[in-house]
């Protein structure tokens, strides 16, 4: 991977979002951050904590613990720490990625001399008016997908075009690498763990423990596939969350109804989503609601694997230009499961991936830091 260039100007950024579980966003920030610290510039990410926290000190950033992402009265008491930490750092840049931490930073910068700049990124395809709009108001807004930019410009009229640039969510080749195979040991160590994942295809539908991952779907294919004779395995990745037991306990009530119970896998977050995608027959992302990019989308393909998903947003987006084959349309249940059979039985090839390089996407983000901090 191509080295991150030496900017003429050092800048100290401060990125502002909720927590630093798992998600997109989290992972980008985690991504620009060790971008920062390679160019030279200080990097400080402000959020509520969480598992990622360890890994972003490691790779030489600073974290700040203050929980801006909470929905209540109590958050606006952060308000003033905020103001306190933003004026101790003299940030040249504040970046927000998320509504609540960017009306509180734009908050806490008023007065602030000199003002720092403010840049936003719009992570997800929220509902349109007052509250979301913060996102926009940065001096740049960054657009995750040409269907983010178009989103947002056919919904917030005032919002000046050459504002938002597009800059995808990209991913380090490395890290994914086309043909990758885990070696024997992990394998034996995985399927030891989870023996209810052996003796046929498996299907991997990573995320976190919310609706919108369309997990309920991936449950009804399985079933669907189990009464067309079709035995696979279903592995529901990252959807054991703190917080999220209610959501977890009716995925199990369903997989009951369903009869699959001794074909499904409900797990937390996992750092060796590389080798599970690898040992995937399928990677499926069945969101029910357009989502604004879909970096599972790219890692699978990346590493040679086939993907099966909704056709709308950001996800049918990379399907249509990168791996068709694997687009159906959303919430078509009887092609969805045709489509499955299918990719199982003979997938079309995947060509290597020439796009969406984490690089491409630190150098343009730090390009834009650059030019609105005037370097």
């Amino acid at each position: 991977m191509s080295s991150i260039a030496v900017p003429a100007k050092l800048l100290t950024v401060v990125q502002l979002i909720p927590a630093l579980h798992s998600g997109g966003a989290e992972r980008s920030a985690l991504e620009i951050a060790r971008a920062l610290v390679q160019a030279g510039h200080r990097s400080v990410v402000i959020s509520a904590g969480g598992r990622l926290v360890e890994q972003l000190q490691a790779e030489g950033s600073e974290h700040i613990t203050l929980d801006l992402g909470r929905k209540s009265l109590r958050t606006l008491g952060q308000l003033g720490a905020l103001r306190r930490v933003l004026r101790e750092l003299k940030p040249d840049i504040v970046h927000a990625r998320s509504r609540l931490p960017a009306w509180l930073g734009r908050w806490a910068m008023k007065g602030m001399a000199p003002q720092p700049h403010f840049v936003t990124t719009v992570h997800g395809l929220n509902s349109p008016g007052r509250y979301s709009a913060i996102l926009l108001r940065g001096e740049r807004v960054i657009a995750v997908s040409q269907t983010m930019r178009d989103f947002v410009l056919s919904h917030y009229p005032w919002l000046e075009p050459v504002k938002v640039r597009v800059i995808p969510r990209g991913i380090d080749p490395a890290d994914f690498p086309y043909g990758h195979r885990p070696d024997d040991a992990w394998q034996k160590a995985f399927f030891a763990e989870y023996p209810t994942l052996t003796g046929a295809p498996l299907l991997t539908l990573p995320g976190r423990g919310t609706r919108l991952k369309g997990h309920h779907d991936a449950i009804e294919l399985l079933a669907d596939l189990k009464r067309r004779g079709i035995e696979a395995r279903l592995l529901l990745l990252g959807v054991i969350e703190p917080g999220r037991e209610a959501y977890v306990a009716e995925l199990h009530e369903l997989i009951r109804l369903r009869g699959v119970t001794s074909q499904v896998v409900l797990t937390p977050p996992r750092h060796d989503i590389r080798d599970i995608y690898a040992v995937s027959a399928l990677v499926l992302q069945l969101s029910n609601k357009p989502e604004s990019f879909g970096r599972t989308v790219i890692e699978a393909l990346s590493l040679c694997r086939p993907v099966l998903g909704y056709a709308h947003g950001g996800v049918g987006e990379l399907l249509a230009e990168l791996y068709p084959a694997g687009r159906v349309p959303p919430g078509d249940r009887e092609r969805l499961v045709e489509r499955a059979a299918e990719l199982l039985r003979v997938a079309p090839p995947i060509s290597p991936l020439q796009s969406y390089r984490l690089i491409d996407m630190q150098q343009a983000t730090l390009a834009l830091y650059d030019e609105v901090a005037g370097g």
